[in-house]
């Protein structure tokens, strides 16, 4: 067994090892990554050969974290890990983007890349590791790859930027972003921030960059040292040079006149592009078809994007007629759906979003079960894209990995803006209804408006934009394009979409697709995403300026309060008994947590009057009794001797006979008082000892003229307290 290791050692101390040839050796790499007592083993498998006629690279990459990793059952009837959650499905991505761009063009061989986590303790961050482990194992096989690459998370913590930090960590962060590169190129960027300007993300990635640098380096010493550096003949592309030369020779003047002639119509566009191949093809009988039509498709895509790239760089022109600069017409509208607690439309060009929002109580959030992150989110985002939106004529099915991803960017950009204390559980759904353009960045706008026309009161309202890049000979050459279209986003070099308030960045995300990209093209990217979000956020201040001042009418309302924790149980009662008769009884939905040493209650109810009924229910429960105070109480039991009454909830006092009133009864039931009925007592004293309570009805009525005290009535044996129950059979 040749076991090969080798050691990253981080800034602060710690190290990251890699090793293979110890575990899983039938895949083509594996690689163990150990960080502590954070283990990730990562796996890759392609197939030998492509399968006939496909001309794309079919990678699949699953991130899993097993439970028994963290000392954990799974939840769930099975007890079984199931398929991919949310955070497993983002980590996924975040792998693949970085890596998809660096096979060979001419790879479509089936190639499957696993990482699992197999132990953690809940202090370092598993998925900073995975795109370090997914292309160490690539590094250590023979499959081709313009690799190696690495993922870091950089966060910045009091000021100071942090590579890789632990969960404690990143909790005082004001920035959290995922970076992956090579050893000379940023690949991937992604993350969330607190209002950060654009030269600080910057700042970020060079020092992500920086780290990553060491990793490369150190995978391909893991490399050599297993004997790796050598990779697979392969052939999976027929070409025919002739061929393609004829394509372009007879297709390319046409495909940049229709590049140049500026058709902001999508559909129409397209067809007009099609046209041009369909006449090409008819030069061609259909058994010439049969065998040349799929190199035919590939050549002509390939025409259609050097007409495009040609037409914005030499003319400056794209293909709606735009220049690099503008942005799309834009109009939105609030308020459009009766229904929902707040809702908006956003149109820029031919993306749309309907946008709805949804506020809810505690019992609406969503929990989280995973691995190593337990809790509740308070603040949703769903994203949809339903096929018609591209006019697609086929059946919709279940979320895909493309929603989740957009919708987890949109969610980044927007929960930061929702205050701290917001009683609130907020749920917004964007649905794609039209798309052409970025559309999780027409959801960051949707979304900002409905939660405004929801009386949700952001902190500010944020907007987003997509920059593309066109550029060439390493860039030397480009063009930075604001509000890119899809075929601009699909035939371009870059897509960074940037989310942010008027003073700073809140999230974004940026995939690079070509080697040599400066800083300096990305700050002026950032630089003119920047002047296109404040655009956008004027058009949707024009919409609406600020949150509205209150909630719909029909919104659920929200009282919070917090009462002594030695309270809750007296709240809650015994089987939750009390807290259930409090809701029956008002309509108010009540929850009750423990929050730094005291409770806190959330009342929700659809009206005030509800609301007001559980406040006062829950107030009497943790009320002290004072004594010289006025207590309107319910009999609970009658006894020879008096009735106990409860004055307060959970809180029963004896009424004796002699204080119902001045009037000398020899038996109770001449009070005429039944159980049920509703008595004005006063609190005379609390026994320091017994903790009992004196309770008086008479001193409450005018003591009658002449009144003579009656003589000491004999004294009865007086059975003990029980249950009421007991009283109940004691009475009859």
């Amino acid at each position: 067994m040749n076991v090969v290791t080798k050691t990253i050692t981080l800034g602060d101390g710690r190290t990251i090892t890699l090793e293979t040839g110890k575990l899983a050796k039938q895949a083509d790499g594996a690689v163990m990554v150990t960080m502590g007592k954070t283990m990730l083993l990562a796996t890759v498998c392609s197939a030998q050969d492509a399968v006939p006629g496909t001309d794309f690279m079919p990678l699949t990459v699953e991130y899993k974290e097993k439970f028994a990793s963290n000392g954990r059952f799974p939840g769930g009837f099975t007890r079984r890990e199931g398929r991919s959650s949310d955070y497993e499905i983002l980590v996924s991505r975040l792998v693949d983007r970085a890596l998809r761009p660096l096979f060979p063009d001419d790879y479509h061989a089936e190639t499957f890349v696993n990482v699992t986590l197999y132990s953690a303790d809940g202090e370092d961050m598993p998925d900073a590791l995975a795109g370090l482990a997914a292309s160490a194992a690539i590094a250590v096989s023979d499959i081709p790859f313009h690799g190696p690459i690495s993922e870091v998370r950089v966060a910045r913590i009091d000021g100071q930027y942090v590579v890789d930090p632990t969960f404690a960590d990143l909790e005082r962060a004001d920035m959290d972003i995922m970076v992956a590169a090579t050893l000379d190129n940023i690949m991937m960027v992604e993350g969330e921030m607190k209002e950060v300007s654009e030269a600080d993300l910057l700042n970020a990635m060079k020092v992500a960059h920086e780290a990553i640098k060491d990793h490369c380096r150190v995978q391909l010493e893991l490399m050599e040292a297993a004997g790796k550096t050598e990779k697979r003949v392969y052939c999976h592309e027929v070409n025919d040079e002739e061929l393609r030369k004829d394509v372009h020779d007879k297709t390319y003047a046409k495909v940049y006149a229709l590049a140049t002639a500026c058709n902001a119509d999508k559909h129409s566009r397209a067809a007009n592009f099609e046209a041009v191949k369909e006449e090409y093809k008819a030069n061609f009988t259909e058994e010439e078809l049969e065998e040349k039509g799929a190199l035919i498709d590939r050549y002509y895509h390939d025409v259609e994007k050097e007409a495009m790239r040609r037409s914005i760089l030499d003319e400056g022109k794209r293909l709606d007629g735009r220049k690099t600069t503008e942005i799309r017409p834009i109009w939105s509208e609030v308020g459009y759906l009766p229904g929902p607690h707040g809702s908006s439309i956003f149109t820029r060009g031919e993306t749309q979003s309907l946008c709805t929002v949804t506020l809810g109580t505690k019992r609406d959030e969503k929990m989280v079960d995973e691995a190593l992150i337990q809790g509740n989110d308070r603040f949703l985002l769903h994203y949809n894209f339903p096929p018609f939106s591209t006019g697609e004529a086929k059946a919709q099915r279940g979320v895909g990995r493309r929603e989740i991803g957009h919708g987890n960017l949109a969610c980044r950009a927007l929960k930061n803006m929702i205050p701290e204390n917001y009683p609130y559980v907020v749920r917004v759904v964007s649905d794609i209804l039209e798309s052409n353009g970025s559309s999780s960045m027409a959801t960051v706008c949707a979304g900002t408006l409905a939660l405004m026309d929801a009386g949700v009161p952001m902190k500010k309202p944020v907007s987003g934009i997509a920059m593309g890049l066109i550029s060439e000979n390493k860039g030397k050459n480009y063009a930075v394009l604001s509000d890119i279209l899809g075929d601009e986003d699909h035939l371009g070099d870059m897509d960074f979409k940037v989310t942010g308030t008027r003073d700073g960045i809140t999230a974004t995300q940026m995939d690079i697709k070509v080697d040599g990209l400066s800083y300096e093209i990305l700050e002026n990217a950032l630089k003119q995403a920047h002047e296109g979000r404040m655009y956008i956020l004027d058009k949707i201040q024009e919409t609406l300026p600020a949150p509205r001042p209150d909630l719909k009418p029909h919104a659920p309302r929200i009282v919070t309060m917090t009462i002594p924790k030695e309270m809750i149980g007296a709240v809650i009662g015994p089987g939750g008994k009390i807290i259930q008769g409090i809701q029956a009884e008002t309509g108010a939905v009540i929850s009750i947590d423990e929050v730094d040493d005291a409770g806190f209650v959330e009342v929700a109810a659809s009206n005030k009057e509800s609301i007001d009924n559980a406040l006062a229910k829950i107030k009497a429960i943790v009320a002290i009794p004072e004594v010289g105070e006025v207590y309107k109480a319910t009999v609970k039991s009658l006894m020879p001797y008096g009735m106990f009454v409860e004055f307060l909830p959970g809180r029963e006092g004896l009424l004796h006979i002699s204080e119902i009133d001045w009037k000398r009864f020899e038996t109770i039931e001449e009070t005429n008082y039944k159980e049920g009925d509703t008595i004005d007592v006063k609190l005379l004293d609390i026994d320091e000892k017994t903790g009992k309570f004196k309770l008086s009805a008479k001193v409450l009525k005018e003591k009658p003229e002449g009144y003579v005290e009656p003589e000491p009535r004999e004294r009865r044996p007086r059975p003990e307290r029980g249950s009421r129950h007991t009283r109940g059979n004691q009475s009859k």
